[in-house]
């Protein structure tokens, strides 16, 4: 699993490893790792002779630069340092000018030029704790970098993005790599900021034993899923495996419910029964489903609810959020869903909006949810005590909040960021089939923020497979969900 970190506590990690090194150790290893990722990208005997710029802020990013500058250097690469704030780190500076660095001010010199005739480039303006986006003077030049031919590396992230939300807040230097160090920062894993990324990697500086064990930000990766996802045994049945409801679709929107149905039997539902009025086209296309004309109580014992995609203005939604058992609301269940209603159940509660859904649920605008994903994913969870899943270019997932008594959102524990998906998942009924398959999880008994994880996962890896680089449907990604779920189990 891939975890990050907020700013305030890395620095806290570094201080407590820097009381245990020599002064500058920490700074020599960072300054290592980005020379070897800087090698390894201009390839193998090619740094010889390579043109390396440098563009240099005021403080300690600036220094992992000039020491990495000063490394490359000594292999023979022909290293500048343009220099952008008002002073650089007097170590970097002098272990850079005696390996025969070359040294520009930005302020008297020319910091066009070195950057014309580059072959690689390093973003050392501003470090994790910059904020706000980059000074009116830095603008030109990293216009100009991200304009050369040269393959720009930012310096643990890019210049301009805010290292704990990943919110934009003004100009950002968009990079080709990002090399970080010790550990992720939430703003590298969350869009708008991840799409300045670029290729990521980790270099390893020795925090592990000093970051807290809870993580302000999770990323699955296979092996976490394949523990997660249910098993059936021997003894297993229908009904153990675990029966989803789903009250869903219209005349409107039959094929919602249709989408829904798949994706809960292809997440592994023992048996789906499934209230509405679309009952004729559900039958059509999955004759195992168990249908019922309502109300959703009288339709048979079931272990979760999904309820919301195609509803339309059909009736249900109280209804089941009434139940006892664990609910997954979307799409039309979300409008002017009551917060109050939600926090009183004795039973999780899962919500899956999209940015547009969650901008109306916060009494926001689109744009507001888009530029700060992670601030509104924990909002949402605080204000209604449940579960959420933010869909969008960056899917997130918060376990259920508090708020305090101030009213401010309190988080349910770390967020967790689903890294699979592609851009073509952005199509109508995909959001169908992700409830159906999350709601199949949480029938199965998985923790709510488990469930919708796994799905968000699983959909994402689908829709990769289906897609296979062009346009997919939203029955395809269903489709593929079994090779996605043999994808990621197959190790065990």
């Amino acid at each position: 699993m891939r975890t990050a970190y907020r700013v305030e506590t890395v620095r806290a990690a570094e201080a407590a490893l820097k009381a245990r090194l020599p002064e500058g150790a920490l700074m020599q290893r960072a300054a290592a790792g980005l020379a070897a990722a800087c090698c390894s990208l201009l390839g193998k005997g090619r740094v010889y002779g390579a043109r390396v710029a440098l563009l240099v802020g005021s403080g300690d990013n600036g220094g992992d630069a000039l020491y990495a500058g000063a490394r490359l250097a000594r292999r023979g690469a022909g290293v500048t340092a343009v220099l952008l704030g008002d002073r650089a780190h007097e170590g970097g500076l002098a272990a850079l000018r005696a390996a025969g660095g070359r040294v520009v001010d930005s302020a008297h010199d020319d910091p066009f030029e070195p950057l014309a005739a580059a072959d690689l480039v390093l973003d050392g303006i501003t470090g994790i704790g910059g904020q706000g986006g980059l000074r009116p003077d830095a603008v030109p030049v990293a216009r100009a970098a991200r304009g050369s031919d040269a393959v720009l590396v930012a310096v643990d992230l890019p210049s301009g993005v805010d290292a704990d939300t990943g919110e934009v807040a003004g100009e950002a230097l968009r990079a080709d790599v990002t090399v970080t160090f010790g550990t992720y920062k939430p703003g590298l894993l969350v869009d708008p900021a991840r799409s300045y990324t670029g290729a990521l990697r980790l270099v390893d500086i020795g925090l592990g034993g000093e970051l807290p064990g809870v993580a302000d930000l999770e990323a699955l990766q296979h092996q976490d899923v394949a523990r997660l996802l249910p098993v059936p045994g021997a003894e297993s049945d229908k009904y153990r495996r675990g029966v989803l409801g789903v009250v869903a679709g219209s005349a409107r929107y039959p094929g919602a419910a249709v989408l829904a149905v798949e994706g809960a039997l292809r997440g592994g539902a023992g048996a789906v029964r499934y209230v509405g009025p679309a009952a004729d086209a559900v039958i059509a296309a999955h004759p195992e489903t168990l249908v019922h004309p309502g109300p959703p109580d009288r339709a048979g014992r079931v272990q979760a609810w999904v309820v919301g995609p195609g509803l339309g203005d059909e009736p249900g939604v109280a209804e089941v959020l009434a139940s006892d058992v664990p609910v997954l609301v979307d799409a039309d269940g979300l409008r002017g869903l009551d917060p109050s209603l939600v926090r009183a159940r004795s039973a999780p509660t899962v919500l899956t909006p999209h940015a547009g859904e969650a901008a109306a649920l916060l009494g926001a605008t689109r744009a507001e949810v888009e530029a700060g994903r992670l601030a509104a994913v924990r909002e949402l969870a605080a204000r209604f005590g449940a579960t959420v899943l933010l869909k969008g270019s960056t899917t997130l997932v918060c376990g259920a909040g508090t708020e305090a008594a101030s009213g401010a959102a309190v988080a349910g524990g770390a967020v967790r960021v689903n890294p699979t998906g592609t851009g073509w998942l952005a199509t109508a009924g995909s959001g169908d089939v992700l409830s159906g398959l999350a709601g199949s999880l949480l029938a199965a008994g998985l923790r709510p923020v488990d469930a919708a994880s796994c799905a968000a996962y699983l959909h994402g890896l689908a829709a990769r497979r289906a897609s296979a680089g062009g346009p997919v449907t939203a029955g395809e990604v269903a489709g593929a969900l079994g090779g996605a779920w043999r994808d990621v189990t197959a190790g065990l």
